[in-house]
């Protein structure tokens, strides 16, 4: 007797739209990637003042890199800032305006930084010459290498090294993208193929920066070099790699294409991809990626180093790069054990709106933390290497966050308003090519 068929499953098959990954738009989730890389660099600038992360054991190892939340803001730019340009060169389109872009780049980034460093140079530094501020208000003093100033910066300023590598990659992107999209239309074919082309180029940029931590190291050490562009190129690459995934994802025939298949895969796998992440991170807190302070003192060492960074900064990010949208979620209220599985809880915590607030002044929390923490421990009495970094933690993390806030309220806010209010040339359409 034959037995009975099954019956039908009810639930109807997931639409592949649905799972494809958010390239428009404000990512509310990515608000919550600024707000912890801006707090592990805090955790990290206080460890170290305070002597805690140069400290044996293990509790000093791992705060000794809460430096891996710089890879963070570079993979972001990254991702976030060649999106445009990775969807203009997949689909044989005239990219964005390299005027409008560097234009609202400035004004993101010059005021509140202004700001800082005049506070900066006013309390701490008003003994240099013209030539010296001239250098810090153009993000130009870590190209001396003659420096007058101790450090990787300016006392108050030590951090702004990466501020100064981020700007630098501001002004190289265009170029750079241009280089990426006649690579890519060199493929022919369709955007299967210029997609492929970008990720090859975006590979060939993971490898040029490696090759420039050989001219940092060989034939003479160049320990200045470790504050510039070249060597950090890797940490853009992977961000500029998972937008070109992205954007490829939505072009894709067929649901079942790699770059669906691994948005799928990583959108709905966020805690193996963050257990992969926090791997990596404790394999960099060990002396495989150098000493616990600034810099590497070898080529190999410098290449672990950043090897780790990169993967890093891709474990964290990607998962929640190819979230797709919030309103592609299903309306149903589902099982934790659903929600656990499917990845949503980590678009929950991440869009939270604690992690948002701080995401939006996650800017304003890099700039200020060294003049909070400087006037702390003058306020405090305490020496370099010295004191507790439970006791300083605390009001230093407070003082940045109000300083922060008001920044992002009473500066970021009012210069951001102005830019969208200041009308734009239109950009002339290209002439299409005969396919």
């Amino acid at each position: 007797m034959t037995p009975p068929a099954p019956p039908p499953d009810p639930t109807p098959p997931a639409d592949p739209a649905r799972t494809l990954p958010q390239v428009s738009g404000h990512q509310q989730a990515l608000d919550g990637i600024r707000a912890l890389a801006a707090l592990m660099v805090l955790v990290f600038h206080v460890a170290i003042e305070t002597g805690a992360a140069l400290a044996d054991g293990a509790i000093g190892a791992l705060l000794s890199r809460g430096e891996m939340g710089v890879p963070l803001f570079f993979a972001l730019s990254g991702l976030l800032l060649y999106r445009p340009w990775a969807r203009a060169a997949i689909d044989g389109t005239p990219g964005p305006s390299v005027r409008s872009y560097l234009w609202r780049r400035g004004l993101r980034v010059l005021p509140a930084y202004w700001l800082v460093a005049l506070t900066a140079m006013l309390l701490w530094n008003d003994g240099f010459g013209i030539r010296h501020w001239i250098e810090v208000f153009t993000l130009t003093y870590t190209f001396n290498t003659d420096p007058w100033f101790a450090g990787t910066g300016p006392y108050g300023l030590g951090q702004m090294w990466s501020l100064s590598v981020e700007v630098s990659f501001y002004a190289a992107l265009p170029l750079i993208a241009w280089l990426l999209t006649r690579f890519a239309a060199r493929a022919g074919g369709g955007a299967d193929a210029r997609a492929r082309r970008l990720l090859t180029g975006t590979a060939l940029i993971a490898a040029a920066g490696a090759a420039a931590l050989l001219l940092q190291f060989y034939p003479d050490p160049r320990p200045y070099m470790h504050a510039w562009l070249p060597r950090t190129l890797g940490m853009f690459a992977v961000g500029m790699a998972i937008a070109v995934l992205t954007e490829w994802a939505h072009r894709e025939p067929g649901a079942d294409g790699p770059a669906r298949r691994l948005s799928r895969t990583l959108a709905q796998s966020p805690g193996l991809s963050w257990g992969l992440a926090a791997v990596v991170y404790v394999v960099a807190s060990t002396p495989v990626t150098g000493p616990r302070f600034v810099g590497v003192d070898g080529y190999w060492i410098a290449l672990a180093d950043a090897a780790t960074s990169l993967l890093f900064a891709f474990f964290v990010i990607a998962p929640v790069a190819f979230l797709p949208p919030p309103d592609q979620a299903p309306a149903v209220r589902r099982p934790a054990a659903e929600r656990l599985a499917d990845g949503t809880w980590l678009a929950a915590l991440l869009a939270h709106p604690v992690s948002r607030f701080l995401g939006r002044i996650s800017y304003g929390i890099f700039l200020w933390q060294f003049v909070v923490l400087y006037l702390w421990r003058g306020f405090t009495g305490q020496e370099i290497f010295t004191g507790s970094f439970w006791f300083d933690i605390g009001p230093v993390t407070a003082g940045t966050v109000v300083l922060a806030t008001l920044t992002h309220r009473f500066v970021e806010e009012p210069v951001r308003r102005w830019a969208r209010a200041v009308p734009r040339t239109p950009r002339k359409p290209a002439p299409r090519r005969p396919a």
